[in-house]
């Protein structure tokens, strides 16, 4: 475990006659001389370790058999009937998993040998179970050798009657498993410390012979990906079902490779690599087992290992939170600690893994006294007995909570617990199923032997002998009356656990069948409530985490308001009735494998804690920790909710856009009735709201209600509401009441999602022995409420060309106005009541296809739709007479058909998040960077990847810091006119730096994966892209971190908004530099600014009067963004200073860009190259789309244009050349190519060239003689004005302006006379002339 073991110097070849030398000569002396050193503190012991073992133990490592016979060796140095020796099972290449169990009291071993669950013996009453495992990476050998030589210690010191060891094993329950992975230690080579990677692959034994590091291979509460497979590690497998077996209380797992004592956790939700320090609940309790080993260590309580490579390494007090030290996901420690009853430690126990055998004495000694005091602390805190009150029998799993602590702990067999708590003063409650439950106030806990505190629990049920002889729960289960001589059809397992679940319970419950149950559960949270509690979801599939194409998706929702709380158990006992059903009830089993099921038990968690049970009527608890009511904080189509949105809300709408839920419940509390849309009205008043879909929802809410009897009396709480009356058991919401905000409202109108509100009792929260009466009333409504996903029309809408599903299309039926819309793959699914519809597939860009469908009452009918694109035809018209337009994708070379699948796989469901998770890179974003920092980080990123990037000095501030520019591309610096550029500007205000930190964090994330993601590689060979992550760094070094609404460093030195300065006329260095060597510079084919103070996308004009020509285009681009971010696209940004922000979809016109590493889809839209009939490239050609938007070609006649999705059209421009018209189809997922080849123009101003020709050449004769005629007149005229030109130089002064007015006029008349133009006046031509 230790974190030098793959970052320390490697191993050199060289030095291995050195070591066999040292090996040679140690061997060679006289064990009797090696150093011998006894422990101060184990003062207690009577003889020392060394004079009753035998000198020769410790002279070698124990192999493949010899470990055993070691072990029995072991046992036998004890009295009969304190060992016992047996497997818990074997590794990958079948040795067994030893395990030596040492107690007082065992008894003779089973007949049936050393294997099997019976092999270990009884429990025992009262005694806390301690186990300490070694060997886990098999070149880590101290631990193996040390816990025999401890089995040897603890056995043999009993016989001699040793006061402490006499005393610890007549009190615990010891088991000591020497060598989890003894394939590895075979492998692995003596003298070896794990200083570097000299042998081959898999050599060093670290891990199994399956290639797998078991101290990964564990279930993870902060997992980043799938389960673990348990097939490749039966070790771990072995291990984990051992631990289920047992109700272990204290666990060392002992390593090599450092000298520490490490403590959960070992792992953090962010998974950095180290730094991170992640607290249990139970943080001190961890320290103090840490401690207690340390301390006793020589070289570990010192802190200052000074390992080979970690020299400077140091750990106060020796020890170390895991996580901090560095992070290990699936780790042994942490699933100890979250999925069972037991606080483990890791403990690493020398610098060197496989040290020499001569060492093994020494290393014993050190570790001889830590390893008998940490056994000791099992006895801390408190522990006892919890009983039945009436029957005085114990009872098993009960849960022990320790009010303060999230942490609870459970009973074992005989009802025993014990619960390690340090010094203080405790209030502790017993709970069970069918038991009141008992809290034992001020228990005081102090330093030795844990206190003593039973507890008896009366009973709330009362057990009856049905006629079976079964023993069955009068009030849980209905007994089936089965006809004499009939045999018992199949009866599903029913749930067991009734009991309130506080938070605690419930998350250890969900993990629990997550972990039980993970090949079709998986457990998963949307995020965190207002007191940071997690929002849990528990996924049943067969399949869990995918969604199958055409498997419809359902969602039930509990306790989104706190103090309504049957919800939450019923799902609870729906998930236990689910997963122990799956695979033996053909009901179930049919459900599971063909929908995917999200059960989220409590949307309200912080309100739940606040609740209290018996509550009929009160609001405590009803809402949030912020004491908003959930279920009025959804946008609504009538009322404009003013109150801000709620982190719960949030990640509730955020999950319902990304999963394509058909039918949903949100489950409620206060009466007896199913109540479907619409909630509200546009009056606000109670009257009938009718949906589109009003008859299936009405079938949908009788399915419910049918199955519950009391419910569909229609008369649920006569007490209460004595007037209430519902038909059925159904009602339209604002029927009801009136209530704008609610969630299901919201599901209907802004996903694919029916949803109904089923309130399940009049007691908002009943007491707990009515839990079991609840299950009984609803369980078949819960099943067959799921059963009408599979009601109406599904199927999929797929494209004619190539087959692929297409995303987005519109379901719509013929007068029911309401559409849905296709997922990823094209699949749909229209819930319908039965009857005959006239259904219609239509998606942008193709022809629309209706078909008439008859739904009946047995299931959906299938029902797909091929659609032609709409463009078909008018690309072949204009193939004809008009120059050809080529589309090349089937032309195109196989790299860019490889890059094209890329393209096609990053719009896939969850493509761009399957990249990022792929790449190995650790991005450091923990701080911001300083002007400085920024700048040298820039220059390190050149200087370690010269060869893909260039940095410029764009120019410089009002404070004469550098405006650098950084381009990223396989050839930096090189023109490329074919590839599509890509510009990305951050900082523009210096107090919004999150931009500039994701642009640095994207530039690295590029450079360091390429050459290593292929995706990442062709993304950079195929884009030149250009990031400036700081316009304005005079205002960023004002601004202040932690402000978030301050303006200072808003705008640069001088104190101008940069954002404003823009213009033609730009005033400011920055603006300028920006405009004047990036912009007008460079052929960009799309710009991101990323910027901050909210949660959107906009897109241009700033300015309302401006039109926008590729409104369209750039519309769909900032969508692509607002779609991809996890909260973006909810439109609630929910800022400090704007909490009642409501931004439709998260997309806007009239702002700057914002933007993270999710939305990069550069490659859509059309690329093309422009030539003449030969051959020859047309650069500055004019393209025209959709009669609008213009891009010019580069040099080499290519272009790119981003537009979205659909038929576009193109119209090329180019002198000399006839103008060409085309039209072209755009994919949702990739771009689309196009070739376009002019012909010589043969024809001028529209006519033809011979026709021009000659009428030019008639047109120039008549001007020349016209010419002629005209010089001939003006010189008879001009003789007229000798006289005044001799008078000119005479009286310059006085005659000037009327020699001008004199000359125009007679040039004026003369023209008018010849042309009869009479336009202008004798006064403009004067005019004219002054001017």
């Amino acid at each position: 475990m230790a974190s030098g073991w793959d970052a320390r110097p490697p191993w050199r070849p060289g030095r291995l006659p050195l070591l066999l030398c040292m090996l040679l000569l140690l061997r060679l002396r006289s064990p009797a001389r090696a150093a011998h050193i006894k422990k101060a503190e184990a003062t207690t012991t009577t003889t020392s370790s060394g004079a009753e073992a035998d000198e020769g133990r410790f002279d070698r490592y124990y192999h493949e058999e010899e470990l055993g016979s070691a072990l029995r060796e072991a046992a036998a140095a004890g009295p009969p009937g304190l060992a016992r020796l047996f497997s818990i099972g074997r590794s990958v290449e079948g040795r067994p998993l030893w395990v030596l169990r040492l107690t007082a009291g065992l008894g003779p071993p089973p007949p049936d040998g050393d294997e099997g669950p019976d092999a270990a013996g009884p429990l025992l009453p009262g005694r806390p179970q301690v186990k300490l495992v070694g060997n886990m990476h098999g070149d880590e050998t101290v631990s193996r050798q040390v816990l025999v030589y401890l089995a040897r210690e603890l056995a043999a010191g009993y016989r001699r009657g040793d006061p402490r060891l006499v005393r610890l094993l007549n009190t615990t329950d010891v088991y000591v498993l020497p060598s989890l992975n003894p394939d590895g230690f075979e492998r692995a080579r003596e003298g070896d410390c794990g200083l570097g990677d000299g042998g081959p692959p898999g050599a060093s034994g670290r891990d199994n012979s399956r290639g797998r590091d078991l101290n990964r291979s564990f279930p993870d509460q902060f997992s980043t990906g799938e389960p673990p497979a348990l097939d490749d590690v039966p070790e771990v497998r072995a291990l984990i079902d051992w631990i289920r077996r047992n109700k272990f209380v204290l666990s060392g797992n002992l390593h090599g490779g450092s000298v520490v004592a490490s403590y959960p956790f070992d792992d953090s939700p962010e998974h950095e690599a180290t730094g991170v320090y992640s607290k249990t609940s139970d943080d001190e309790v961890f320290k103090y087992l840490a401690k207690a080993y340390a301390s006793n260590h020589p070289i570990m309580k010192t802190g200052t290992p000074h390992c080979p490579g970690d020299e400077d390494e140091t750990f106060k007090d020796g020890i170390t939170n895991g996580a901090h030290w560095y992070d290990v996901e699936g780790g042994m420690q942490d699933y100890n600690y979250v999925w069972a009853n037991c606080f483990e430690i890791t403990l690493e126990l020398s610098c060197c893994k496989y040290p020499p055998a001569s060492q093994l004495r020494q290393e014993w000694e050190n570790n001889r006294e830590s390893l008998i005091t940490l056994i000791e602390k099992v006895h801390i805190g408190v522990k006892g007995f919890v009983k039945d009150l009436v029957t005085g029998s114990g009872l098993e799993n009960a849960t022990i909570s320790v009010a303060g602590i999230n942490h609870n702990i459970t009973t074992g067999r005989f009802g025993d617990f014990h619960r390690l708590l340090l010094p203080g003063t405790y209030n502790i409650t017993a709970a069970l199923t069918g038991y009141m439950p008992l809290t034992v106030n001020n228990i005081i806990v102090k330093e030795g032997p844990a206190a003593k505190v039973n507890f008896s629990l009366r009973p709330t049920v009362t057990s009856v002998i049905s006629d079976t002889t079964d023993v069955v729960t009068a009030s849980t289960v209905a007994i089936l009356n089965i006809p004499p001589g009939t045999q018992s059809s199949h009866q599903p397992i029913q749930p067991k656990d009734f009991h309130h679940h506080h938070f605690p319970d419930m998350e250890i419950f969900l993990r629990r069948f997550a972990n039980e149950y993970p090949n079709i559960t998986r457990l998963y949270s949307l995020g965190k409530s207002v007191e940071s509690r997690e929002l849990y979801v528990m996924e049943i599939s067969d399949n869990p985490g995918v969604h199958e194409p055409g498997e419809p998706e359902f969602k039930y929702i509990g306790n989104m308001h706190g103090n309504e709380v049957v919800g939450r158990e019923l799902l609870l006992n729906l998930i236990e009735y689910l997963c122990k059903n799956f695979g033996t009830d053909p009901e179930v089993t049919d459900l599971v494998q063909s929908t995917r099921i999200h059960l989220m038990p409590s949307m309200n968690p912080d309100g739940y804690e606040k609740a209290q049970e018996g509550d009929s009527v009160s609001v405590i608890g009803r809402n949030n920790s912020n004491n908003f009511d959930l279920n009025r904080n959804f946008p609504d189509q009538f009322v404009q909710i003013t109150d801000p949105t709620q982190p719960e809300t949030i990640a509730v709408m955020s999950w319902m856009k990304a999963y394509p839920f058909v039918l949903s419940a949100n489950l409620h509390g206060g009466s007896l009735v199913v109540n479907y849309p619409f909630d509200d009205d546009e009056q606000g008043v109670a009257t009938y709201s009718k949906s589109p879909d009003d008859a299936v929802f009405q079938q949908i809410a009788l399915s419910y209600s049918k199955e519950n009897s009391q419910m569909f009396q229609g008369r649920p709480c006569k007490n209460m509401y004595p007037n209430e009356y519902f038909p059925h058991g159904i009602t339209n919401g604002a029927s009801w009441y009136n209530v704008p905000g609610g969630m299901q409202d919201w599901n209907y109108l802004q996903t694919n999602c029916f949803e109904v509100t089923i309130e399940l009792g009049c007691v908002k929260y009943p007491f707990e022995k009515d839990l079991p009466k609840f299950w009984e009333q609803n369980r078949r409504s819960l099943i067959q409420f799921m059963k009408q996903v599979h009601q109406g029309v599904k199927g999929f809408v797929l494209d004619a060309t190539d087959g692929r599903g297409i995303l987005n299309a519109t379901i719509s039926v013929a007068e029911i106005n309401h559409p849905v819309t296709t997922y990823k793959t094209g699949d749909y699914w229209r819930l319908l009541v039965p009857g005959t519809y006239k259904i219609t597939a239509s998606a942008r860009g193709y022809n629309p296809v209706t078909k008439n469908v008859t739904v009946k009452g047995e299931g959906a009918i299938q029902v797909n739709f091929t659609l032609v694109r709409s463009s078909a035809d008018s690309n072949n018209e204009s193939k004809k007479g008009k120059g050809d337009s080529t589309n090349t994708e089937d032309a195109s070379d196989p790299t860019t058909k490889v890059f094209e699948t890329l393209i096609k796989d990053l719009s896939a469901e969850n493509g761009l998040e399957a990249l990022i998770l792929r790449s190995s890179s650790n991005l450091a974003l923990y701080r911001y960077h300083s002007y400085k920092d920024l700048s040298e980080f820039l220059r390190g990123l050149v200087m370690n990847y010269p060869h893909i990037t260039n940095l410029t000095n764009l120019g410089q501030s009002a404070e004469y810091r550098h405006i650098w520019s950084l381009e990223i591309s396989n050839k930096p610096n090189v023109s490329e006119p074919e590839e599509p550029k890509i510009r990305f500007v951050a900082g523009i205000h210096g107090n919004a730096p999150v931009g500039t930190e994701l642009l640095l964090a994207l530039a690295e994330f590029l450079c360091l994966n390429y050459k290593r993601n292929p995706a990442l590689t062709q993304l950079v060979d195929r884009t030149r892209i250009v990031i400036v992550p700081s316009l304005n760094p005079d205002g960023r070094e004002r601004a202040q971190e932690k402000d978030c609404t301050s303006k200072i460093g808003r705008t640069n030195a001088r104190g101008k908004d940069l954002d404003t300065d823009f213009t033609n006329n730009a005033s400011q260095p920055e603006t300028k530099a920006i405009i004047e060597n990036l912009i007008q510079r460079q052929d960009f084919s799309l710009s991101v600014a990323l910027d901050g103070g909210s949660v959107l996308v906009t897109y241009p004009y700033d300015k309302p009067v401006q039109t926008v020509e590729n409104k369209e285009t750039l519309k769909h681009l900032a969508s692509l963004y607002a779609s991809n971010h996890p909260s973006m696209h909810l439109g609630q940004p929910g800022c400090p200073n704007k909490s009642d922000e409501n931004i439709p979809g998260g997309v806007m016109r009239g702002a700057e860009w914002h933007s993270h590493l999710g939305s990069m889809k550069v490659h859509k839209g059309v690329h093309g190259f422009v030539k003449d009939k030969t051959g020859k490239p047309i650069s500055k050609a004019v393209i025209v789309l959709n009669e609008g938007i213009k891009v010019h070609t580069k040099e080499g006649g290519y272009f790119h244009v981003l537009l979205a999705p659909g038929v576009h059209n193109i119209n090329a421009i180019a002198d000399g050349y006839q103008q060409q018209h085309s039209q072209v189809f755009v994919h949702h997922d990739a771009a689309s190519s196009v070739v376009i080849v002019f012909d010589t123009d043969n024809r001028i101003f529209g006519l033809p060239r011979e026709l021009v020709v000659t009428v030019s050449g008639a047109t120039m004769s008549a001007l020349i003689l016209t010419a002629g005629i005209i010089w001939c007149i003006c010189s008879i005229k001009s003789n007229r004005h000798k006289d005044g030109f001799h008078r000119l130089r005479q009286h310059h002064d006085e005659y000037e302006d009327e020699i001008r007015m004199m000359s125009t006029g007679s040039k004026k008349s003369l023209l008018s006379h010849e042309f009869q133009d009479e336009t202008d006046t004798e006064e403009e031509t004067l005019y004219s002339s002054k001017h």
